[in-house]
């Protein structure tokens, strides 16, 4: 099983950034819901947590309050190509250090966390709809990101 220590700590703090950046991606990807969409990532992990044991390495990843500086952006654009670059990166990386099994946990892990935030809001005015067109392209470019 892959850890932390098999990580340089460039290394770690990429990896630690992928699951916030997808966040980040759909919580800006429509107005409105930030409060109930930050929780809701909060919330998915603790569900992770609650699973602990079943991989260390997402064991270690969920441990650590997720980091959201969206202040280093200067526009929503910049933020999701960013985060974007994340993600594929981070998992460039893990594809040469984990095992396939690993990477496919964290890649559900990310896939599952931004699904949850893009469900924490309910859209008004759009018929209410579940998820907004804005928030299922957010989703739909993560999960191209993450290949």
């Amino acid at each position: 099983m892959t850890t932390k220590a098999d990580f340089t700590s460039q290394e770690w703090e990429l990896v630690l950034e992928g699951p916030p950046s997808a966040g980040m991606i759909v919580i800006t990807a429509q107005r409105g819901g930030l409060l109930r969409e930050t929780v809701s990532m909060a919330k998915a992990y603790a569900e992770a947590r609650k699973q602990h044991g079943q991989s260390e390495l997402l064991d270690e990843i969920v441990a650590v309050k997720p980091k959201l500086d969206h202040t280093r952006y200067h526009s929503v654009d910049e933020l999701r190509e960013h985060s974007l670059g994340h993600l594929r990166d981070a998992v460039a990386l893990l594809q040469g250090k984990v095992t396939p099994q690993e990477l496919d946990e964290y890649k559900r892990f990310i896939i599952h966390l931004a699904d949850e935030v893009a469900h924490a809001h309910r859209e008004h005015g759009r018929g209410g709809e579940a998820v907004s067109a804005s928030e299922q392209a957010a989703t739909a470019a993560i999960t191209g990101a993450l290949g």
